[in-house]
């Protein structure tokens, strides 16, 4: 891909979007009751290839960072929200704007993708899992404990006794949404070195 002009920079991926759509997938989003009204149905592995393709097209971390955000506020577009956490530069994703992105989670995978591509590479990320356990959402505690099985497997937060606590406190109200997430990180917690 050539490099292209900052103005054209969301056409060009969304075009790509578009080549790489497969409406099978699209379909059976949909009937699972995905919440996007624009659903092309890319293969995750399709949305990283074109996330780095743009990656090399754009000339600069604030550029690629304006791109990531208008992506992500295309809130109606579930490939434009996938691929925003991959462009979106680490060392520019302040604790304030990681926040902002969390409220805005509108599923598990776009959190999942979120806290995989790009929350559990930041330096706050642990002071967010924190934050986000706390709030009243369950999407927001997914998130966060999401985050936080992240962290947990890179080895940037230890296991404790005070995280155990945090995670068994939230088992037993814990509803379909995350009880399985805590589950994985109860299981990481008790057998770090596995």
């Amino acid at each position: 891909m050539e490099k292209v002009n900052d103005n054209n920079l969301s056409r060009e991926i969304r075009k790509e979007f578009f080549a790489f759509r497969n409406g099978i997938v699209a379909d059976k989003l949909r009937k699972a009751g995905d919440c996007h009204t624009m659903i092309m149905g890319c293969l995750l592995s399709d949305v990283v290839q074109i996330a780095n393709r743009m990656r090399d097209a754009v000339a600069d971390d604030e550029s690629l960072a304006a791109l990531a955000q208008q992506l992500w506020d295309d809130t109606a577009s579930r490939e434009c929200r996938l691929a925003a956490p991959m462009l979106y530069p680490v060392s520019m994703m302040t604790r304030d704007l990681a926040m902002q992105w969390c409220r805005s989670v509108e599923n598990v995978e776009i959190a999942d993708n979120l806290c995989h591509k790009l929350l559990r590479h930041i330096a706050d990320a642990d002071d967010i899992f924190l934050w986000l356990t706390e709030q009243d959402s369950p999407l927001a505690k997914y998130t966060g404990y999401r985050l936080l099985l992240n962290l947990l497997l890179l080895g940037k937060v230890k296991p404790s006794q005070s995280i155990k606590s945090i995670v068994e406190a939230e088992a037993a109200p814990a509803g379909a949404l995350y009880a399985p997430l805590l589950r994985d990180i109860m299981e990481e917690l008790n057998n770090p070195e596995a």
